[in-house]
């Protein structure tokens, strides 16, 4: 099989030629542009960049050199993009390594070592403190409460930093020719690698709100406001309708994956109960999943965060073929009842990894034999994309790394 054949083998149920790889096609399913310089250093990978493509949690965009060395069977389109040394500049990661920024992305460093990035109107809207490894959010345009109308939700939505300070393409959104040269871009990238494609696109919905209203407030407005949180939700959608069809037309016929994301889950259950999601995001959720299988021919991806086993039924009907990143170190997030209960409905994509306890903490030894065993649940009759469980953190020793990759190839018989 090809990369892409077997990509879209495991999301259909197929049990392809060997269990496929993923690292670095998505905001959720990367590494950390620290542990990736130290991981090049340990392979004895020399030249290249380490480019820090999300700089809100500092991800490094993989090198052809890496997705080769590990066979790595997806990509992200957005690769396509900012590829000239122009379109980069050199900085100093926090443990001092050399790295480089996006050309358009300049933070603020303060006295005390943090950094800020602000808004065009000055806003400040992500800090980092001395030592971070990431960008925090620092603006809630909504904290305060709801305006009466929101005619200025594109401005406020501006100055989030998940959408102000957003990784490429969507750096080059506001281009004039930017949806033509997404088509072209797409069509070569396809031309020239047998990967499959992954076009990323938010069109978060329960996020969105607490972005604007931030967390506690949102929750808050579920049980208590539901008629303004409508009006939010039926505003956002049109945005995001608008941005699907545009992303349908573009790449429909070249992408093979749409990655929505919503983090529906905490560590020990979902944010809301199963009736509070049918009633506000499911109709949401399956009116975007209609739109993608209806207008192209890619799959749709739910990155959601957390403990969401009850709500996984409805994220079933609601029409996500993958979800990510299989939180299995959560509360009923077990790899075998995931498995068992929704293996036949979903491709679970993640989980192959515990990134919180196993992959920072284990000898490499421990790490092979957990990889080991979560693919022996999961892989078997295909539904299963190998990742690890969300993104690989600065800490993670590159000797665990290794350790984890190999255990894949063992296991494929490679």
């Amino acid at each position: 099989m090809t990369s892409r054949e077997r990509i879209l083998a495991a999301i259909e149920h197929r049990e392809p030629d060997r269990v496929p790889l993923d690292l670095g096609s998505t905001p959720s399913s990367g590494i950390s542009a620290i542990a990736y310089g130290r991981l090049k250093r340990h392979l004895g990978l020399a030249g290249g960049h380490t480019r820090v493509y999300d700089v809100v949690q500092q991800l490094a965009q993989p090198e052809d050199a890496l997705l080769d060395r590990f066979g790595v069977d997806v990509v992200d389109i957005g690769r396509a993009f900012n590829p000239g040394d122009e379109a980069w500049y050199d900085f100093q990661l926090g443990d001092g390594q050399p790295a480089q920024y996006p050309a358009w992305f300049h933070p603020e460093r303060r006295p005390d070592g943090s950094f800020v990035a602000r808004a065009a109107d000055g806003t400040v809207i992500a800090h980092m403190p001395a030592g971070g490894t990431f960008f925090d959010q620092a603006c809630f345009p909504y904290v305060d409460g709801y305006p009466p109308d929101f005619r200025d939700l594109d401005a406020a939505m501006g100055r989030i930093l998940w959408a102000a300070l957003v990784h490429s393409p969507w750096d080059h959104a506001r281009d004039p020719d930017f949806w033509p040269t997404l088509r072209a871009q797409a069509q070569a990238l396809r031309g020239t690698t047998d990967r499959a494609l992954m076009i990323v696109i938010g069109c978060n919905l329960f996020e969105w709100g607490t972005f604007l209203r931030r967390v506690d407030g949102f929750l808050y407005d579920l049980a208590a406001e539901p008629a303004a949180v409508e009006t939010l939700l039926d505003a956002l959608m049109e945005r995001h309708l608008a941005a699907l069809a545009k992303v349908c037309t573009a790449v429909g016929d070249v992408a093979d994956i749409c990655r929505f994301g919503d983090d529906l889950g905490t560590n020990g259950g979902p944010f809301m109960s199963p009736a509070m999601y049918r009633r506000f995001f499911k109709p949401r959720h399956a009116q975007l999943c209609a739109y993608v299988h209806h207008h192209s021919r890619m799959k749709t991806f739910l990155h959601s965060c957390g403990s969401i086993h009850a709500l996984l039924p409805d994220l079933i009907e609601a029409g996500f073929d993958v979800i990510n990143p299989v939180q299995t170190n959560c509360r009923d997030m077990e790899s075998a009842r995931l498995k068992r209960e929704f293996g036949r409905d979903l491709c679970f994509w993640g989980g192959g990894c515990d990134t919180r306890h196993v992959l920072p903490t284990a000898a490499p030894a421990e790490v092979a034999r957990h990889v080991r065993a979560q693919l022996e649940v999961f892989a078997p009759g295909g539904g299963f994309v190998f990742n690890t469980v969300h993104n690989i953190l600065p800490e993670v020793p590159p000797e665990n790394i290794v350790a984890m990759y190999q255990a894949l190839a063992d296991y494929n018989g490679r």
